[in-house]
């Protein structure tokens, strides 16, 4: 029922009744009993209808409206200027519309947080199950007979070590990210060269790139550009990004390393390269655990598919992040910052997260 059709009866009622009393009195006229009929009907009907539609329905309304953006999950609460009429009736809808929209939201992220556990558990059983069947089928046909011929024998025999050396990387990655996570982490924060530490890592990856016919290049001569960091863990995230845009870059293309100074306090670091870009649905995925752009010709590349998420952890420690900017068929870059070593090394500040893991094995 809505609020008019209360106040009408309700006003023809307190009506009636007042024109009855008042027809007991003695020498009441009939066009007296009309005026008080009128009057106490609309008084009573302008009453009620308004109290009514603005204490009461004005709020089981905007309950109702909440309720409707609650099957939307749309979980903004819009603040009114005007103060409320009822502040408990207003006060109960907020409470009700915010434990429902908590829960909701914790639903939400139990059910993307069990998503995320089946694919861990899949893309981690398939990643040890691959080196463990290889290394087990070379294994199994040596034994079969394949052993008596030397040359299979010491080929199969390479071949299986290779699987489990990838069996084990992938393992201390996973043991390292664990520990990451778990937020065990000491940095050993140090002032070293970043431009050398460049070009050891060019030096170290140069085979690779020489397999694919791609130059690494660094825009800048190979000058003094002190920053302050972990200097393990960064040639660590230079080996990753590096390692991945050999893996993953375009055939005969190039791979260039870029420094740029920020307000002489933080030192802009960028790894770019000319291949096939990644597309924007998997920009916000890449430095997940495992996680593949193209699962089929990466498994080909190799890697234990955990290079990037460490990236992300080592530079979290460092109290900066990791930035990626890609454009299909363009090309893909990855920047982050460190801070840039002052003349005086008493201004160096340690950032306040620490951890802990041991040596990260293998390249993304």
């Amino acid at each position: 029922m809505s609020s008019r059709i209360i106040s009408l009866l309700l006003s023809v009622s307190i009506a009636a009744v007042t024109t009855a009393f008042t027809s007991l009195l003695s020498g009441v006229s009939a066009t007296a009993l009309l005026v008080c009929f009128s009057m106490a009907f609309f008084s009573s009907y302008l009453l009620f209808y308004f109290a009514l539609e603005f204490l009461v329905f004005r709020e089981i309304n905007e309950a109702n409206r909440m309720i409707e953006k609650l099957r939307k999950k749309d979980f903004k609460i819009a603040k009114k200027q005007a103060k409320p009429t009822l502040k408990f009736v207003k006060k109960l809808n907020h409470e009700i519309y915010s434990y429902a929209s908590n829960k909701q939201k914790e639903i939400d992220h139990l059910k993307q947080m069990e998503i995320f556990r089946r694919e861990f558990l899949a893309d981690v059983s398939h990643e040890l199950k691959t080196p463990i069947f290889a290394a087990q089928g070379f294994l199994h046909t040596l034994l079969d007979g394949a052993i008596d011929d030397q040359n299979v024998r010491d080929k199969f025999l390479h071949k299986a070590v290779r699987s489990l050396d990838g069996l084990n990387a992938i393992i201390q990655d996973l043991l390292t990210l664990s520990k990451m996570e778990a937020g065990f982490i000491q940095m050993n924060y140090d002032i070293f060269n970043m431009a050398l530490l460049t070009r050891d890592v060019f030096e170290q990856l140069e085979e690779s790139a020489e397999k694919r016919n791609m130059t690494l290049q660094f825009d800048q001569p190979y000058e003094e550009v002190l920053v302050y960091a972990d200097t393990q863990r960064i040639r660590q995230v230079m080996i990753n990004l590096l390692g991945n845009a050999i893996k993953y870059g375009s055939k005969n293309g190039n791979v260039k390393v870029h420094f740029e100074e920020i307000d002489k306090r933080l030192m802009k670091i960028t790894v770019k390269d000319d291949g096939p870009g990644i597309s924007a649905e998997h920009l916000d995925r890449i430095f997940e655990r495992f996680y593949r752009v193209e699962k089929s010709r990466s498994k080909d590349k190799g890697g234990s598919g955990l290079g990037l998420a460490i990236v992300k952890h080592i530079l979290s420690a460092h109290d900066t992040e990791i930035k990626v900017n890609s454009k299909v068929k363009k090309g893909t870059s990855f920047s982050f910052e460190l801070q840039v070593a002052p003349a005086e090394t008493d201004e160096l500040k340690e950032p306040q997260k620490t951890t802990v893991y041991k040596e990260v094995q293998g390249v993304e």
